[in-house]
């Protein structure tokens, strides 16, 4: 799916694509991240993260349906629940998992989706309390310490959250969704050269996935390096949706070196009483 950006604000825009990464450390924790119920799946069987807007959407509405039939099944609920976050929903998302996890509150996939639907809603500390009940200390899941990371990294707290990522990768070594995570920590603190380090290790890897390359292509951008930024976009999007990420880049970096100007000038003015 392209990178959506409903204010040209790069905070937002780091936020979305962190949020997605986080979506990607959760998303294995014994759930799948396929969609897998009802005709479409017959039909294209495409994990949900490559759908076009159109698919997705249709993709979302049948697996509500199948939801409403059946709202305690596990793989439905978390399904659907992830097909509503990437359509947009996030508050229906979060109520969803809400309800599943009230059904099965010591279930540690519930526990993990249950944490990523609050992360993207933006209740960090729950959502970390969520991931943390879901993890088996004597057998730690890479893929929780991947999330928790990326929440504490919301929080603010980047050196535990680095910490929770090499604590990851000896877990898993190289691992593509824990360094393009290791990255965005990177790029939440400025330091774009070493976050685009991290990504290109990460998109470097043979099992690899879109997300990850797409993450790959905002930090390029970020840096000004439009061309490129494109170029690595369209090996995983239509031409159409690359140049209208790249745009949002653009427009993005634009006003950000606008209001940049406006405070420098701002700075420069006599005081008056």
């Amino acid at each position: 799916m392209p990178i959506k950006v409903s204010n040209i604000t790069g905070k937002r825009l780091i936020t979305t694509a962190f949020l997605a990464a986080l979506a990607a450390s959760v998303a294995g924790c014994g759930t799948t991240s396929k969609f897998t119920t009802g005709s479409i799946s017959r039909s294209s069987g495409k994990p949900l993260e490559t759908m076009a807007a159109g698919e997705l959407h249709n993709a979302t509405i049948a697996l509500g349906e199948s939801y409403a039939k059946n709202p305690n099944d596990k793989r439905i609920a978390t399904n659907y629940a992830a097909a509503l976050q990437m359509d947009g929903d996030a508050d229906q998302s979060l109520a969803v998992m809400r309800k599943l996890a009230i059904a099965f509150p010591k279930d540690r996939d519930v526990l993990a989706a249950y944490g990523k639907a609050l992360a993207a809603n933006g209740q960090f500390e729950p959502a970390l309390d969520a991931v943390r009940r879901a993890q088996t200390p004597e057998y730690p899941d890479w893929r929780l310490v991947s999330a928790e990371a990326a929440i504490l990294d919301q929080l603010g707290q980047k050196d535990e959250a680095r910490q929770n990522y090499r604590k990851a990768l000896d877990l898993k070594p190289n691992e593509p969704s824990i360094l393009s995570n290791l990255g965005m920590s990177y790029v939440l603190e400025g330091d774009l050269r070493t976050a685009e380090t991290y990504m290109r290790s990460a998109a470097e890897q043979p099992n690899a996935d879109s997300r990850v390359r797409q993450n790959l292509a905002l930090v390029v951008g970020l840096q000004g390096r439009f061309d490129e930024a494109e170029k690595i976009a369209s090996q995983e999007l239509s031409p159409e949706q690359a140049q209208a990420n790249v745009a949002y880049l653009r427009q993005m970096l634009a006003q950000q070196n606008a209001w940049s100007q406006l405070k420098d000038q701002d700075k420069d003015k006599p005081a008056t009483n």
